[in-house]
């Protein structure tokens, strides 16, 4: 019974490791804006 829970303990570690990294990797390396872009300014007089 101890070798089993062992054995699941350390499947259930790989898989914690796995979707971290996948995560990590879709949403911080891959997203990485090098410059924050500014939008284009209008041109002509607005009246309120």
């Amino acid at each position: 019974m101890e070798t089993f829970l062992e054995i699941l303990r350390e499947v259930l570690k790989g898989i914690m490791r796995e979707t971290t990294a996948f995560f990590f990797r879709k949403n911080i390396l891959e997203n990485k804006k090098t410059t924050q872009r500014r939008r284009k300014q209008k041109g002509g007089s607005r009246n309120k």
